[in-house]
């Protein structure tokens, strides 16, 4: 069963508090998401660690029940 939009966003955000979390089925099928994330946790991280950060909130679930993310992450100064 494809991961929805409020189980993604609740882990997300139980990972970092403060995200801003704008969710978009791709697809249709609630299995290809594109998601923008938006924390001050990322300040001064590089990309590729705000990537690492919002991945592992999600946990095992990537590639199982959590299919696709396109993901874009972001400071709130950069918003």
């Amino acid at each position: 069963m494809p991961m929805s939009a409020q189980d993604i966003e609740a882990a997300i955000r139980a990972a970092i508090p403060d995200a801003d979390v704008r969710l978009t089925d791709l697809a249709g099928d609630n299995d290809h998401w594109a998601a923008h994330v938006t924390s001050a946790a990322f300040e001064g991280m590089p990309r590729v660690k705000q990537h690492q950060m919002v991945y592992a909130a999600l946990g095992g679930r990537m590639g199982g029940v959590l299919h696709a993310l396109q993901l874009t992450t972001t400071t709130p100064a950069r918003n």
